[in-house]
């Protein structure tokens, strides 16, 4: 299946300035794959090394970390020739092996012409990195589960995604692919990005094996738990995992923390979720008290929402029918919600956000769901989850702020109403091109 990190590859490797490359992301994201596809089509050979399967790779970067050395040594366990320019080297699971994370400094002073990448889960990679990783010596790219876009091309509606990222004007679809458009978004609400449930899905499977493959990933994730997080945190760990669905069912999303146990205090657990943020399995969007770049500096660290990194993920977590999202909305009423601004939260993040954040006026009768930049700007964005597109608080935010634009996702067509820009939710990995269509249509 195509990614769109594909391209950024390409542009790694036709760099002056390239060093060894670091792919991040949650597991199961598809690096892996993202890589031997990139080393099978951009290169005379690629070779793979994955530290987690052979664990004897590790004492070729026991000795010293010359990349000379270890070239020779990599060529003479596996039988190849590895060439500068040419080829490929790819350390998977590199987190398994902390001095080939560090030997990646000495690949950039002393082997720039070789190509190196590295995939490691974003955990394992911070775990790893004390106390000698190589600040400065590497490329860091991270990869997130599929987006609505790259769902699009791979279940064979690429033209759909072509006719969206070319709009040109601020007007409706036509009907008919409004509607399909629509259809397509509550299947990706269903099947969300987990690359192994996408290509199932494409293939035809049904909602039910979606739902028992995305179980499947949640099994796995409650044994990292187990396996990599401290003894103490693993109880807490499923207990904040597992209560996402019902944090997200709430009319205020701010999360509590009485929700995840009765009488839990945020000391308790703010360890066990610093844990699941740095494993890329949950997105924090956090208060900010007024809208001006950067955010983080107006942040409120004691207010905050949690979105889960997939909202395909979210639906086998809520153990919602596999049916439901496709037909009768009202069977996951109190999650409908949810899964609109956990798929917002996922585009959002996938467009590069490095940090999410809301805003609430101090009285609490105005909640705007996201806080975008854009330039110099911060537009509010509100995510609704159907055609029903009233909101009291943009117009609060709006009149007290006075953005140059704001921002509504819905399933509503694509319209600038004002200073209103109505994005189709299917439409939100385009926002920035429908932004600068918006602004210079009103100047």
């Amino acid at each position: 299946m195509k990614r769109d990190c594909l391209a950024q590859l390409r542009l790694w490797k036709d760099s002056r300035h390239r060093k060894p490359l670091i792919l991040r992301g949650a597991r199961q994201t598809g690096k892996t794959h993202l890589l031997r596809e990139f080393g099978a089509h951009d290169y005379v050979h690629s070779h793979y090394f994955n530290f987690e399967q052979d664990s004897r790779l590790a004492s070729i970067f026991h000795d010293d970390l010359r990349p000379e050395r270890i070239l020779r040594d990599l060529e003479i366990y596996s039988r190849q020739t590895i060439n500068a320019g040419e080829d490929l080297v790819i350390f998977d699971e590199v987190q398994a092996c902390p001095p080939a994370l560090t030997a990646l400094k000495y690949f950039h002073e002393q082997a720039g012409g070789y190509h190196v990448a590295a995939a490691g889960s974003l955990l394992g990679v911070r775990m790893a990195a004390a106390p000698s990783f190589p600040v400065g010596k590497v490329d860091f790219l991270d990869l997130h589960p599929m987006t609505f876009f790259e769902f699009l091309e791979a279940v064979g509606a690429a033209a759909y995604r072509q006719r969206l990222e070319n709009i040109d004007r601020l007007q409706p679809l036509p009907t008919a692919l409004h509607d399909e458009l629509v259809a397509l978004l509550r299947d990706y609400h269903l099947t969300g990005g987990m690359p192994e449930v996408v290509a199932r899905r494409a293939q035809g499977a049904d909602g039910s094996v979606c739902r028992s493959i995305q179980r499947d990933i949640l099994d796995a994730y409650m044994l990292d738990f187990a396996k990599h997080a401290p003894a103490t945190d693993i109880p807490k760990l499923s207990l904040l995992w597992r209560s996402l669905p019902a944090q997200l069912a709430r009319e205020n999303k701010k999360f509590l923390f009485s929700l995840v146990k009765h009488g839990a205090r945020a000391r308790e657990y703010e360890n066990a979720l610093t844990w699941l943020e740095n494993s890329g399995l949950v997105h924090r969007c956090s208060l900010a008290l007024a809208p001006a770049v950067p955010l983080a500096a107006t942040a409120e660290s004691s207010a905050f929402k949690i979105y889960a990194l997939d909202v395909g993920l979210l639906g086998a977590l809520a153990d919602t029918p596999p049916t439901a999202l496709s037909g009768d909305l009202s069977v996951v009423a109190s999650h409908h919600g949810a899964f609109a601004e956990n798929y917002a939260a996922q585009q959002l993040t996938a467009l590069g956000a490095r940090s999410l954040h809301y805003w609430k006026s101090p009285s609490g009768e105005a909640e705007v769901d996201f806080l975008h930049p854009s330039g110099p700007a911060v537009l509010p964005l509100e995510i609704k989850a159907g055609t029903n597109v009233r909101s009291r608080s943009l117009g609060i935010y709006a009149s007290r702020f006075r953005p140059p634009l704001a921002l509504r996702g819905s399933l509503q067509n694509l319209r600038l109403d004002g200073a209103v820009l109505n994005v189709p939710l299917y439409a939100l990995p385009a926002l920035p091109r429908l932004i600068d269509l918006a602004t210079a249509q009103g100047n």
